[in-house]
């Protein structure tokens, strides 16, 4: 079976992402940090065996730098969509039409995310044990999700960026006569809480998110002082 990990990337641009650790941090501090961020989600998905990956960026007009960015064989295409739920849904449907037979979705907000809970979801998908597979995140959101092919209908009921995202999803998914996996949760960094968090779990190389804990750590022991 043909399996894919798409990537969901924004361009690391100050001012446009990780806003909400802002502050304590910096505008352009946050968007250094996400780039971290991203290098490392991209070292874990190039040592997983037998699952091709693919960046899905935005804005369009940054691919050069994804391009620069990924690793050569990865697959490279533009967000498109009024919305995130709209975006994801094209994701996946680009995903199929290319070939692909079990496809899973990830953003870069998991910089730490074992590369063992993707292959779970993965191993899922190809053997039928379930047509969807979620990863949940502690804000009721989720961090990862998975399919066997397009469904539409699980992207467009959730009132995105709230903490009733997972629910609504399960909801739609138990309509739809939809099996579902749930993956371990995880935490995704988008407030300082989820960062001091993040920094209090050891994370040297070369473990997950090792590159993001020491830039953070740097970071904030920079930050002037009062």
């Amino acid at each position: 079976m043909k399996s894919l990990l798409i990537i969901f990337a924004k361009e690391p641009t100050s001012g446009q992402v990780k806003t909400r650790l802002c502050p304590p941090l910096s505008l352009e501090a946050a968007a250094q940090l996400y780039h971290a961020f991203l290098t490392d989600v991209l070292e874990v998905a190039r040592r997983l065996p037998r699952l091709s990956l693919a960046l899905a960026y935005s804005p369009e007009s940054a691919a050069l730098f994804f391009r620069g960015l990924a690793p050569p064989e990865a697959h490279l295409f533009p967000q498109t969509g009024a919305d995130l739920g709209e975006r994801m849904h094209r994701a996946f449907e680009w995903a199929f039409a290319a070939g692909f037979e079990a496809v899973l979705l990830r953003g870069a907000d998991t910089p730490d995310l074992p590369g063992e809970i993707i292959l779970e979801g993965k191993a899922v998908l190809e053997s039928a044990l379930a047509q969807v597979v979620l990863g949940p995140s502690r804000d009721g959101g989720y961090y990862l999700v998975g399919l066997t092919r397009p469904q539409p209908e699980l992207f467009q009921g959730p009132a995105w960026s709230t903490p009733g995202v997972l629910e609504e999803t399960l909801n739609w998914a138990r309509a739809l006569s939809l099996t579902v996996h749930l993956l371990p949760v995880w935490r995704d960094i988008d407030t300082f809480p989820d960062l001091e968090a993040f920094l209090a779990r050891p994370h040297a190389p070369p473990l997950p998110g090792w590159r993001s804990h020491r830039l953070a750590r740097d970071l904030l022991r920079n930050l002037p002082r009062n």
